[in-house]
């Protein structure tokens, strides 16, 4: 009796033992799957595929894939499959997890298993025939529910481009990280938030577009010298809408077919930049440049639904050629809905320049500022921008710098003691627009010499002379 005890306990403990041992090692894993395998002879399956692009025509992306895509995504028995890739997030330390090419992952829903297996540029769904009326319907809503709900949660907006891939257009993206925001951008505020409040209305449009059996869709013309914030406010609008860029490249469209091509590929609530339209209306062939100009209001810009379109210029009086007037055909109601100048730099714009680069509101130097401003001088907002970045460490330095770029910049007027004061930006370097070196005002002052001894007496009855042009010669002489 005793030694039947003995017998028993010492096979339990081996039992033990060996399950131990394979729980440590995937027999178990390999044995379950044999299993589930051996079952599925006896049960006939239900297959559905879920194509990348709608109607096999590689053009429109079908919605449904990109749903499908991100719930896989978030499913935990993710990491069960034999392949799987890692990405990184829009943060560092995101780690994103994405189901390899030809590997089927295991979902369950209402005690039914289904099968997802990804395969190129399809996915394909597998479940039991019996439970096809049970759960096809619900679990397709209970997909798109939580694919949304991690959309929201995990918005990232794209940037995306076009080029050449195998003889066609196509687009790619990468994260958009532009920091751009509507209150960073240095812009009139009226104008500024009339643009939000536009943008603002046309996302709780849909209805009313609808009713008016119109597309539901936006147009801007951002125009201005260069330098003055049109494509940083571009960013701005992307990131307040929470919609994906499609900057079109317009250098590498060859024929009216591309961009067709293009815009069909774009998906809704995107906003698509065409930047530098002017020189691309200009420097096109006419039926290229009429094929761009039917796309803003065509019957291919109907193909979508909540996009914003936004075209950037230099200048809106520089669409025209003796050919024909482009200029009125774009400004032609209907494809520019709101048009935004960008101006170059006044006084109230350089005081929001100096709260955002330097934190100052008012300053001793401000005086100075607004009268260069008042005797006719132009900068951009991107130049005084980089006059303020590098002396931000002193602001009395980097107003002085400012002052000295708009003397320079004044009609007709040569610059003051201020201006040859200040030729250096504070830390010892020349500064790099033009300002005189000591040698050219030496120069200078040695022909104003000459020039005295030579007319004497004349010089009242003569108009003084013009040293603009010589001065800026011997500093150009001076620096090479």
């Amino acid at each position: 009796m005793f030694k039947m005890f003995l017998l028993i306990v010492l096979a339990i403990g081996t039992l033990i033992l060996i399950i131990r041992f394979l729980s440590k090692t995937s027999f178990l894993h390999i044995l379950l799957n044999k299993y589930r395998s051996f079952e599925d002879w006896f049960h006939v399956y239900q297959s559905y595929k879920i194509p990348q692009y709608n109607e096999n025509n590689n053009l429109q992306e079908n919605l449904l894939h990109g749903k499908v895509s991100t719930y896989l995504n978030s499913l935990a028995s993710l990491e069960d499959s034999q392949f799987t890739n890692l990405f990184t997030g829009s943060k560092c330390n995101d780690i994103i997890l994405n189901l390899d090419a030809n590997q089927t992952v295991v979902d369950t829903f209402l005690g039914a298993r289904v099968y997802w297996t990804n395969g190129v540029k399809e996915l394909t769904m597998r479940f039991r025939k019996k439970d096809k009326r049970r759960i096809l319907r619900p679990y397709l809503q209970h997909v798109l529910s939580v694919a949304e709900e991690n959309e929201s949660k995990q918005r990232e907006i794209r940037l995306h481009f076009n080029l050449y891939d195998n003889g066609r257009c196509c687009w790619r993206s990468i994260p958009f990280t532009h920091p751009a925001t509507m209150d960073s951008v240095v812009l009139d505020g009226d104008v500024k938030n009339k643009v939000k409040s536009d943008l603002e209305l046309f996302l709780k449009s849909k209805q009313y577009y609808n009713k008016l059996g119109r597309v539901w869709k936006r147009s801007y013309l951002l125009y201005g010298p260069s330098g003055t914030g049109k494509s940083s406010f571009v960013a701005a609008m992307a990131r307040f809408l929470c919609y994906d860029v499609y900057d079109i490249d317009l250098s590498t469209v060859s024929d009216v077919s591309d961009l067709k091509l293009l815009l069909l590929q774009t998906k809704s609530k995107s906003l698509i930049l065409v930047e530098g339209i002017d020189k691309f209306l200009l420097s096109s062939e006419k039926s290229t440049a009429a094929g761009m100009l039917n796309l803003m209001d065509g019957v291919t810009s109907c193909c979508g639904e909540e996009r914003v379109l936004v075209f950037t210029m230099n200048g809106k009086d520089r669409i025209g050629d003796g050919d024909g007037d482009y200029q009125t055909a774009m400004m032609r109601p209907g494809r520019i809905d709101v048009k935004v100048e960008f101006p170059l730099c006044d006084f109230s714009t350089f005081k929001n320049l100096a709260g955002n680069y330097l934190g100052v509101k008012d300053h001793k130097l401000f005086g100075q500022v607004e009268e260069g401003f008042q005797n006719g001088s132009s900068l951009s907002p991107a130049q005084i921008g980089e006059l303020l970045i590098s002396n931000r460490t002193s602001p009395t330095r980097a107003f002085k710098s400012v002052i000295t770029a708009l003397q320079q910049h004044q009609p007709n007027k040569q610059v003051d003691k201020v201006g040859a004061k200040s030729s250096d930006n504070g830390s010892g370097q020349p500064m790099d627009d033009g300002l005189l070196c000591r040698e050219s005002v030496h120069t200078v002052r040695e022909f104003r010499k000459l020039y005295g001894l030579f007319k004497g007496s004349r010089r009242k009855e003569e108009p003084p002379l013009d040293l603009s042009s010589i001065e800026k010669s011997g500093s150009r002489h001076d620096q090479t």
